[in-house]
């Protein structure tokens, strides 16, 4: 007998979830049905409901919905300031989760995820990060950890977006309390993600960080240097002040440069490989290379596919735990140099460093402002 499909609740009835969660769910009707959705917005859960087309219960209190339906597994789509409380809640109750990112607003909170998950085979809470997940990215990492490509030495990560006055009118964004950050927190994050998947990590960061334009807490534009554990060099690059849209990460290796460049989500096509002059581009070497004939574009559908394959097996899913913390770590380490003017290496922030409760640090021109100031 094939076993009982998994039961899923979303939390969150905004434009990811109904865009992006709801599809990937559907994708996966043979392994899991949505059971509840849960909103504050009793209009925004009904017109979800009808949206979804299941016999999905509505609810607008979280524990309620966890404490009537007992989901095996929750996805939130809420505001950043609500994912640690929701996760560590949903992880007690004994679900696993899968929260958008940014997954909290610092290091601490991480770390209180962490320790509300299962010892053993779970429930383990993993972050939304799309694009590790599609077949592109899978081939490309799968050829850099061989060394197929030469060793890594200069690399790129560029989030240049453009968000105008009315984008930061929504309450939340913009804050520390609400958003945790600003360009490097909120949309490089993927990127960043990508990057360190595709490396293995990092070890020593040097950046800068301004507000050029937005009147917000958080930064609007941020550049950063970063070392390598293999001793590779790197530029990351997050604004939202770029009229040029465009997401792109290159490295440089040996024997190859790879690159992808897309926008909100890439394909095989979006990834190129270019080899080194004393490569001959007409061996098998250069072949084996090319992206694969099945193309898996990066999407929710991906993660949640391998996510829901996790939880049968009763293993830590990827984009979790350490494995999680990674890019959370390398964005604190971001602020901490910008805004100390200092270099931060891997594993410096922990319990005691001001940036381990706070990104901002408690940093005097970058602390959150008092509400009358605002």
């Amino acid at each position: 007998m094939s076993a009982p499909r998994i039961r899923a609740a979303v939390v969150g009835t905004g434009a990811i979830v109904t865009d992006s969660h709801l599809p990937a769910l559907r994708a996966h009707a043979d392994l899991v049905e949505l059971v509840a959705a849960v909103d504050i917005d009793p209009d925004r859960v009904k017109v979800f409901r009808e949206a979804a087309g299941e016999d999905v219960s509505g609810y607008s209190d979280f524990d309620d919905m966890l404490a009537t339906e007992r989901p095996d597994l929750v996805l939130i789509g809420t505001p950043p300031a609500f994912h640690r409380v929701q996760t560590v809640a949903a992880l007690r109750a004994g679900a696993w989760v899968l929260c958008e990112k940014p997954p909290c607003l610092s290091l601490a909170e991480y770390d209180e995820i962490v320790a509300a998950e299962g010892a053993e085979s779970g429930p383990y809470a993993a972050i939304v990060f799309q694009h590790r997940f599609g077949s592109g990215a899978v081939h490309a990492r799968e050829l850099l950890a061989s060394g197929e490509l030469g060793e890594p030495r200069v690399v790129h990560c560029q989030t240049t977006w453009y968000r105008n006055a009315a984008y930061y009118s929504v309450p939340w964004r913009g804050t520390w309390a609400s958003e945790g950050g600003g360009p490097a927190m909120g949309h490089g994050i993927h990127q960043i993600d990508l990057m360190l998947d595709l490396l293995g990590g990092w070890s020593e960061i040097r950046a800068m960080a301004a507000r050029l334009v937005h009147d917000v807490e958080t930064e609007d534009v941020s550049v950063a240097t970063v070392r390598f554990p293999n001793g590779a060099l790197g530029t990351v690059v997050n604004s939202v002040h770029s009229p040029d849209e465009v997401s792109r990460i290159r490295i440089d290796c040996a024997d190859a440069t790879v690159e992808l460049t897309h926008l909100y989500g890439h394909a095989n096509r979006d990834w190129h490989y270019t080899p080194a002059p004393h490569v001959r581009a007409d061996t098998d070497r250069v072949a084996r290379w090319r992206t694969p004939d099945h193309d898996v574009p990066s999407s929710h559908v991906a993660q949640i596919g391998e996510l829901l394959d996790a939880m049968r097996a009763g293993r830590r899913p990827r984009s979790s735990g350490p494995d999680g913390r990674t890019s959370l770590e390398f964005i604190a380490a971001l602020y901490k140099s910008a805004f100390t003017g200092r270099p931060v290496l891997a594993g410096e922030i922990g319990p005691g460093d001001p940036y381990y409760t706070d990104l901002n640090g408690g940093h005097p021109q970058w602390a959150p402002r008092a509400k009358e100031a605002r």
